[in-house]
């Protein structure tokens, strides 16, 4: 499938961009370059290969959830460079 100028403009419309000619002519160069390349990549023989989702194997790292006590208000507080009672105080965002 040969990628034209006019795919790249569709492509862009849709995604609200606004190219340059010189783009959409580069774009779809590139574009069609990629699409080539997958197109190459569906020859590949992968009888047997096992999908993975993960270049390494990976078990779940989650720890289990547990009930423990916390680090209390007065620990948590402070290192904060500035405190409201007993909340961080932050500078205004919005005015």
């Amino acid at each position: 499938m040969k990628m034209t100028a006019a795919d790249v403009e569709h492509i862009a419309r849709l995604a609200r961009l606004e190219l340059t000619p010189g783009e959409k002519e580069l774009f779809a160069g590139q574009m069609d370059a990629i699409l080539g390349y997958v197109e190459k990549l569906k020859g590949v023989n992968t009888e047997g290969i096992v999908p993975t989702s993960h270049a390494v194997p990976m078990e779940n790292a989650f720890r289990e959830d547990v009930v423990r006590p916390s680090i209390g208000l007065e620990k948590a507080l402070a290192n904060a460079p500035d405190r409201a009672g007993t909340f961080f105080a932050v500078p205004n965002v919005i005015e």
